[in-house]
């Protein structure tokens, strides 16, 4: 008699691997996917109160539909460091600045906890990016490339409050479609916040998102 040897199950993802084959996916139509959530966008960027010649890191940048909308408020003396791991989006987001000719825009092809470049910035973006949010590595390498006093603002999606629960299908299918995991969604921002100084998360569209502002005090103000 044969005995069959239980086949054994295919080895997890990582966080890392599930997100990049989600953004992998997605490529081709985020642009058209983000559209409706644009006012958010432009929103999270008029928080960042950006001053000409400044530098910002817009960390998760995906296809770069950040980087207009940054550069007016930068004018031709700023800089952005477009941080992005996924090889799709960080191709379209390269074909956008060659297109525009935009000399000011540094792009980092790698995931934020490994990403790599020269100098301090003023301020950071995080234009939903739970994944992001939620890997301490991550936020611990970001925020040690901004200066002290550097002004950070977070968006994403959270889950609302139980009872409407009508907007948490939508949370719960937006998010099903564009992050790893649903954990932490109650509280997108707590790693950001146990690292900020002056940290505040606003709720709108009827609790569904969340809009966080702080400032980063710098090594020497962390515990």
């Amino acid at each position: 008699m044969v005995k069959h040897r239980p086949s054994k199950a295919p080895p997890k993802q990582s966080g890392r691997h599930v997100a990049l084959a989600q953004y992998r996916a997605r490529a081709q139509v985020y642009d058209s996917e983000l559209e409706p959530f644009e006012p958010l966008r432009l929103d999270a960027i008029e928080r960042l109160r950006l001053r000409p010649g400044e530098t910002v890191l817009d960390v998760g940048c995906g296809t770069g539909l950040s980087f207009e909308p940054l550069l007016e408020r930068l004018g031709p003396g700023g800089r952005i460091v477009g941080i992005e791991q996924c090889p799709e989006m960080m191709a379209k987001a390269r074909e956008r600045v060659h297109a525009a000719a935009w000399q000011q825009v540094s792009l980092v092809p790698a995931p934020a906890e490994d990403a790599r470049w020269k100098g301090q910035a003023d301020a950071a973006l995080f234009h939903f990016t739970h994944d992001i949010l939620r890997q301490p590595a991550a936020l611990d390498n970001v925020l040690s490339h901004l200066k002290p006093g550097a002004r950070v603002v977070a968006t994403g999606l959270q889950w609302a409050s139980p009872w409407t629960w009508p907007v948490n299908l939508f949370v719960m299918g937006a998010a099903l479609y564009s992050v790893s995991s649903l954990d932490g969604l109650a509280q997108p921002w707590s790693e950001l916040a146990a690292r900020l100084q002056g940290f505040e998360a606003r709720p709108t569209w009827m609790g569904s998102i969340f809009v966080a502002t702080g400032t980063w005090p710098g090594l020497a103000g962390t515990h």
